[in-house]
Parts: structure tokens; sequence; C-alpha cells
């Protein structure tokens, strides 16, 4: 079996079933996980600069 073969044997089974879902879930808002992604670094940024204060 070669690569090329079996990247098209994966390709063919990533592919199955993607006319019934299109690969993106319903419940997945872009901007909210976003916001929230950008929220958190923002808290471990804050966390990070309490704690790194010279004493």
């Amino acid at each position: 079996m070669s690569l090329a073969s079996t990247a098209h044997n994966l390709v063919v089974l990533a592919s199955e079933g993607a006319e019934h879902h299109g690969g993106n879930h319903d419940s997945l808002n872009p901007y909210l996980t976003g916001g929230a992604a950008l929220g958190i670094l923002f808290l471990m940024l804050w966390v990070t600069t309490r704690m790194n204060r010279d004493r």
C-alpha cells in the first residue's frame, strides 16, 4: 500500500457522511467561542501578572 493510496482512502473515509453533517455543529457560535477564549486568556494574563510581582 503506497502513501498516495493510503491518503486517498483516508480522504474517502473522512468525506463519508459529509452531506449529512456539513462539518459544523449547530450549537457552536464562533463569536461566543472566540469571546470566551479571549476572556479566558485575559483572565490567565491577569492572574499571571498578579503572581509575578517583584518583592
